[in-house]
């Protein structure tokens, strides 16, 4: 038996401020994480007007930070996060990016231009942020990457 070949509509955006509620809905699976207007840009993507993945980056005082890349199980394997995170690329591609990549999303992240770094080539409010792993970020699964802005225009 064959089964029809099925297309969702699926759009990728920056949410606006009154639409993080449905980011930390999602991320309530996720480290329960928040977004808060003043210092985050949160990308979705949407099939069929749901939204089923996010990212965020999180403006800080020495850096921009990529976290909070998301999509809850049921969604995962159609490429979701990937369109949030190309959201996230496009609309923030002039900026310096920094993230604690997981070590077996390295190669997803490469994707979109993002090299791996030394930590202490992190700005100091990003490295922070994994202060507990002591130095030893591999031992913790993380790999610290940056990604450079685009300078093709």
């Amino acid at each position: 038996m064959r089964y029809p070949e099925i297309n969702l509509r699926v759009d990728a955006r920056e949410l606006n401020a009154d639409e993080f509620i449905h980011a930390e809905e999602l991320w309530k699976r996720y480290h329960q994480q928040t977004g808060d207007p003043a210092s985050d840009r949160i990308f979705g993507t949407f099939a069929e007007g749901i939204l089923v993945a996010v990212a965020r980056c999180r403006r800080h005082p020495d850096g921009d930070e990529v976290d909070a890349v998301f999509t809850p199980e049921g969604y995962r394997g159609h490429g979701f996060a990937r369109h949030a995170v190309g959201a996230l690329i496009e609309a923030c591609r002039d900026n310096y990016l920094y993230m604690h990549s997981t070590i077996a999303l390295v190669a997803f992240y490469r994707r979109y231009g993002f090299v791996e770094i030394p930590e202490e080539e992190l700005p100091p409010s990003i490295r922070r942020r994994y202060a507990f792993a002591l130095g030893n970020l591999k031992g913790a699964g993380v790999v610290p990457m940056m990604r450079s802005p685009d300078e093709s225009e």
